[in-house]
């Protein structure tokens, strides 16, 4: 009798044990970052699930069309072809809206931003994208004929962006993500949800001391064009660490790009705690 008993055991630990990790546990339990960004997020163990076991409704993924795939890596595409966005993201993504009445997170309404980071050439990967995100429409937001309608999971490309060729698409799947430093002259209604630029390319401060008057002033102006356009400001490869968080988080940024998902969500829960 001992060993069915031990088997019993096996399995029903097994079975919790699975049921932890499935992503429907996680969207069901986690609490939703409005701030976090999960950068390079398929560096993680699992990615896109790594990511949503932490509540971040940003995610990041870089784009190869490599032998007519679109492969996730960082560097080099060649030896990670079963590595799709689809097959990472996509796919993953549309059963937990399916599983979820139209949500990737469980009671959660506002869309899920999955930006890709686009590698190769602009134009012939973003022509390879179209295919594959056709597949998942009903799931993505859309720009059609002047109307942008929201869904659970909304596409912004940075990169290699084909800005011209999504400027004059009139029915499209994608937004641009732009660069912060031209909003006051290059921002076209629709286009761009999203305006980024390399915190180092703003900004000096690392968090000792207390940020210059000046830069302050500087990050202030390019937040409120942005906001005036609708767009999200986002920094990446600012300084990983809370002093800075808080500070350009005070300037108005929208979304803080860390590879340290656990790190940020604490912060981000903790500081919404003290709001309220």
């Amino acid at each position: 009798m001992l060993v069915p008993l031990l088997n019993a055991r096996f399995f029903n630990t097994l079975f919790i044990a699975l049921f932890l990790l499935s992503p429907g546990f996680a969207n069901a339990q986690s609490v939703t970052l409005a701030n976090g960004f999960a950068h390079n997020d398929y560096r993680h163990r699992r990615p896109l699930f790594d990511a949503e076991n932490n509540g971040y409704t940003h995610i990041e993924a870089d784009v190869f069309l490599h032998d007519n795939k679109l492969v996730v890596a960082h560097i080099n595409p060649y030896f990670k072809k079963n590595r799709t966005l689809e097959n990472l993201y996509l796919a993953p993504l549309f059963e937990q809206v399916q599983a979820n009445n139209g949500n990737v997170y469980q009671g959660h309404k506002d869309p899920v931003t999955l930006m890709i980071d686009i590698k190769t050439g602009a134009q012939k990967t973003y022509a390879a994208l179209q295919a594959v995100l056709e597949k998942y429409r009903s799931m993505l937001s859309s720009y059609d004929d002047g109307i942008v309608t929201t869904r659970a999971v909304t596409i912004v490309l940075s990169g290699h962006k084909p800005y011209d060729a999504v400027k004059a698409a009139k029915n499209r799947l994608v937004f641009i993500d732009e660069d912060l430093r031209r909003v006051e002259r290059d921002t076209i209604a629709n286009v761009s949800q999203m305006a980024s630029c390399k915190y180092s390319k703003l900004l000096k401060w690392r968090g000792n001391g207390m940020m210059s008057m000046h830069e302050r002033q500087r990050l202030l102006n390019y937040v409120q064009l942005a906001h005036k356009n609708g767009e999200q400001v986002r920094l990446w490869a600012s300084p990983d660490n809370k002093i800075v968080w808080k500070e350009i988080l005070s300037c108005g940024v929208d979304l803080i790009n860390t590879d340290k998902l656990a790190t940020l969500r604490d912060f981000l829960v903790a500081r919404s705690a003290q709001a309220k």
